[in-house]
């Protein structure tokens, strides 16, 4: 993985669990368990597929799906969730927790100038934290705009084909 953003000096792997995993960029084949460093190797071959190279032996890993940052794997016949994010994605998370367990209404943000390629969800329709709104291109990339919380979605402010801008309202939400 190459960081493209200037300035971003690590990334950060969070388990389905809440256990968070920091990598220093540029990454390194080198891991450390109890304060000794191992050198591991990710390796693909027609005979092995994708795998990771330890102690010499091998670990197969299959990728089985990626949504967004969201990805859960098969490492060696075990299945894992994980999110993979930069240090602003994490202020953001952090931003995001402080609102749990309060009551009102939430409006949804746009983060980024574009324009809304599809609305996903219907007013007065259960939104459940997590679940994808909109979908927002920006630099030619779609992103799904999630709800950060449990609620009704009580208002849409946008429609498919809009421009918006940076901090434009998509949705309200009243928490529940």
């Amino acid at each position: 993985m190459k960081s493209e953003k200037p300035g971003i000096r690590r990334l950060y792997a969070l388990s389905g669990e809440g256990h968070k995993f920091t990598f220093p960029l540029p990454l390194r084949n080198v891991i450390k368990v109890n304060g000794r460093e191992y050198t591991v190797e990710l390796r693909e071959d027609e005979k092995y597929g994708i795998h990771v190279l330890w102690k010499n032996r091998r670990y197969p890993v299959e990728i089985v799906r990626v949504r967004q940052n969201r990805y859960e794997i098969l490492f060696n016949d075990i299945s894992h969730e994980f999110t993979v994010e930069t240090p602003i994605s994490m202020q953001r998370r952090k931003v995001l927790k402080t609102g749990r367990g309060k009551t009102g209404t939430v409006a949804v943000r746009a983060p980024m100038p574009g324009k809304i390629i599809d609305v996903l969800v219907r007013e007065n329709s259960e939104a459940t934290r997590g679940e994808a709104l909109v979908i927002l291109e920006a630099m030619k990339m779609q992103n799904e705009i999630q709800s950060p919380v449990n609620g009704t979605v009580v208002r849409i402010a946008v429609r498919a084909g809009q421009n918006v801008m940076k901090d434009d309202i998509l949705a309200e939400i009243t928490i529940k």
